[in-house]
């Protein structure tokens, strides 16, 4: 067998929201160089774009590759719809995870009038990551399924958000750079496999060296009602496991029902995260792993004074006076 038809027959798709240029498909490039101690000698990766995150999942699911999906911005949170999507899998699991660095450019087509520009398109989180300049510019938001869609799709008189290599890509105008409200926005993906595959990569993984691990797990306690939730928690917090990310969602058309997510910094494998999952178990609670890979290092900053929002209630113990009453100022604040 030649080496090209060998590399070839050990080829992995990796799915991705396309088309070229979002930041999915950067990430699938990054994920492509983080994979390649995980996939057989001489293997290469070929990025496949897809219309949108089902036709991800279904593809990973049926076994023909690999996909890439959002999780989580640090401006706008969870990308709920593929958080859903992960919960709902029947046969997915993530075991790679990758960020991307989030700055958007604002295009439109060559020999656009500017006065005629009343729309912008991008995804629901792009629009959502650059408010300021859609305010500033009196625009009406259009959602489109990605970023690079609303660049590809692009009409005269129009506008769209888009990372900088769209520009290049679709031959478009840039109107202005970094339009986003926040510097430093960061999006991380989950790289997902079918789930059968995911321990023998996993175990590639620590054979290779690894030795920390998160894992993202959701919960849904079968009976409601008052502690049912803390005892949950006393479980895993009894286990000393560091939770560093914790949400709820809705069971869909179930008024008061939730599941709820949660990242630990360790892996199911473990002694006390197993002994804890199966008291978990025991108690009749729903548990799924959604993923788990290796740790990265991860900033931890304190939550400084400065960056709390106006109309809560904080308390400097060291510079109140001696006879303050706490329960006086939280009930004046907290309206009760």
């Amino acid at each position: 067998m030649s080496e090209n038809s060998a590399n070839a027959e050990n080829a992995i798709r990796l799915h991705y929201l396309g088309p070229e240029g979002t930041f999915t498909h950067q990430a699938a490039i990054s994920a492509a160089e983080a994979l390649r101690p995980l996939a057989p000698a001489g293997a290469e990766f070929t990025l496949v774009p897809e219309p949108d995150v089902p036709a991800i999942m279904a593809a990973t699911r049926s076994g023909d590759g690999w996909g890439v999906v959002a999780w989580e911005n640090n401006v706008e949170g969870y990308v709920v719809p593929n958080l859903d999507a992960m919960i709902d899998a029947e046969d997915v699991a993530g075991f790679v995870r990758v960020g991307v660095n989030v700055a958007f450019d604002a295009f439109v087509k060559p020999g656009t009038d500017m006065s005629k520009v009343h729309t912008v398109s991008a995804h629901p989180h792009g629009l959502a990551q650059c408010k300021r300049f859609i305010a500033e510019h009196r625009l009406t938001p259009v959602p489109a399924s990605s970023n690079a869609a609303a660049c590809r799709d692009l009409e005269r008189d129009e506008m769209a958000f888009g990372p900088a290599i769209c520009g290049k890509l679709y031959w478009l105008d840039t109107v202005a750079s970094n339009v986003q409200d926040y510097q430093g926005a960061r999006t991380e993906f989950l790289v997902v496999a079918p789930r059968r595959e995911v321990p023998g990569l996993l175990a590639k993984a620590r054979a290779n060296g690894v030795a920390e691990f998160e894992s993202i797990l959701t919960f849904i306690p079968l009976h409601t009602g008052p502690g049912v939730l803390a005892d949950l928690l006393d479980v895993l917090r009894d286990a000393g496991l560091n939770m560093t990310s914790f949400i709820s969602r809705p069971i869909k058309g179930h008024d008061g029902t939730y599941s709820f997510i949660a990242t630990f910094d360790a892996a199911p494998w473990e002694d006390r995260f197993r002994a804890a999952l199966s008291e978990v178990a025991e108690h009749g609670d729903w548990a799924k792993t959604l993923a788990v890979y290796p740790r990265r290092e991860r900033p931890n900053p304190p939550v400084d004074a400065w960056m709390l929002p106006e109309g809560g209630v904080h308390l400097d113990a060291d510079a109140l006076p001696d006879d303050w009453q706490a329960d006086e100022i939280v009930r004046k604040e907290l309206l009760w």
